[in-house]
């Protein structure tokens, strides 16, 4: 069953989520994200939280993209951007939680700012586990909890107003992704320890770990 709260709480912010976000962090980050979404690869590609669609714009041409989202009116105000992708993009209202895919489907998944507002971040990556086929990959562009003082404290302070309207700024992603079972491959950081991007991948059955610093 999806998460009521959730959809609501995204479906509010849908209507002034582009005036909070593009001319500000989208725009801060566009380098990095061109950079990051250049790994997708020509399989079958999920992206999870499609949002308002200002993602899309740094998409390679060319790629078969799923995009889903919880959030109806979120994927309303993006359905102009996916009309403009220049590739084959289809988005669907659906929740990580309830996703109806075969195990073993996807070629890669990518997410960007999702994990800190997943609610039950680590089940929700066990259920992207299972729709990646073995071998396959992960890449994530997110915000996470900081190891450094002050920002740990700053983050942990903040975390309560701002999850009331949208992201935890506190979660331990990257911890998160192993707990799940994933492989790490790569841990980058993009802005301090907060901004990061996250490469990993569904082990082969015979295949050995792979290990990030």
């Amino acid at each position: 069953m999806s998460d009521s709260a959730t959809r609501a709480k995204w479906d509010r912010a849908a209507s002034t989520f582009d005036l909070m976000s593009a001319e500000g962090p989208e725009k801060r980050w566009a380098p990095a994200k061109h950079e990051f979404f250049s790994r997708m690869g020509d399989g079958k590609i999920l992206f999870l939280a499609v949002g308002t669609g200002l993602d899309i714009p740094s998409f390679p041409d060319g790629k078969n993209i799923t995009g889903i989202d919880i959030s109806p009116r979120m994927l309303e105000f993006a359905k102009p951007r996916v009309a403009a992708y220049n590739g084959n993009m289809d988005i669907r209202e659906l929740d990580v939680f309830d996703m109806d895919y075969p195990d073993d489907h996807f070629d890669q998944i990518f997410t960007s700012c999702t994990f800190c507002s997943v609610p039950r971040p680590v089940a929700g990556l066990e259920c992207l586990h299972k729709v990646l086929k073995p071998g396959g990959e992960l890449h994530m562009f997110e915000h996470t909890r900081s190891r450094w003082f002050p920002f740990n404290l700053m983050l942990n302070i903040m975390t309560p107003l701002t999850s009331r309207l949208g992201p935890d700024m506190n979660r331990p992603t990257t911890e998160n992704v192993r707990s799940a079972g994933f492989q790490l491959d790569a841990v980058n950081h993009i802005f301090l320890d907060v901004v990061k991007t996250i490469h990993a991948h569904r082990a082969q059955e015979n295949g050995a770990a792979a290990t990030a610093s």
